[in-house]
């Protein structure tokens, strides 16, 4: 699959057990991932903040813009710092199990993913599905499918859970995959 918008639902859980402002904040957030030919862009945008990484596959160097309130920042990441930022995904052991379940239609497959610290999270993937661009996460490279649903951790160790809500195989303008080059800071990375 060489194009396709991809929005993901956010879910915290057991929210009980970190604040209630961050649980509300995560409760009004959304992921978008956008895939066209080497090229992914993933968006995460929440009422406070947002956050784009754009990555192209041909040469493997990435750009994180972020926007916080009137302040927008650009740190362009060269390909050997972005295996070196994405290294404790190295040599992780996934683990597939029986387990299906069916997410927009799809029927997704399960796997385990463990790091070498020891900590798992779970994914569900359509193994009919391939997109052109694997690394949109870079953990899932591996994974023989398109991701539709997966477990992160935030900051507070809380399990985090993005679905796919939606899935368009419309196609996606380039113009999302275009570095500003005026009105952000530069951050060196």
């Amino acid at each position: 699959m060489a194009e396709c918008t991809v929005s993901f639902a956010i879910r915290v859980n057991n929210e009980s057990q970190i604040d209630k402002d961050a649980v509300a904040l995560l409760k009004q957030s959304s992921k978008t991932v956008y895939i066209k030919g080497n090229n992914s862009r993933s968006d995460l945008t929440s009422p406070s903040f947002s956050q784009s990484l754009i990555y192209n596959k041909a040469n493997g160097n990435a750009v994180i813009l972020r926007e916080i309130g009137a302040n927008k920042f650009l740190t362009k990441i060269e390909a050997a710092k972005w295996l070196k930022q994405n290294e404790k995904f190295s040599d992780m052991l996934i683990q597939f199990t029986e387990e299906k379940k069916q997410i927009l239609g799809y029927d997704c497959k399960h796997a385990v993913m463990q790091l070498k610290d020891g900590s798992t999270f779970s994914v569900y993937y359509a193994s009919t599905i391939t997109p052109s661009v694997r690394e949109f996460e870079y953990q899932f490279k591996d994974i023989p499918g398109f991701v539709l649903e997966y477990e992160a951790k935030d900051g507070y160790t809380q399990k985090i859970t993005y679905t796919a809500t939606k899935i368009s195989f419309n196609p996606v303008s380039a113009a999302k995959f275009e570095i500003p080059t005026t009105g952000y800071r530069l951050l060196n990375d």
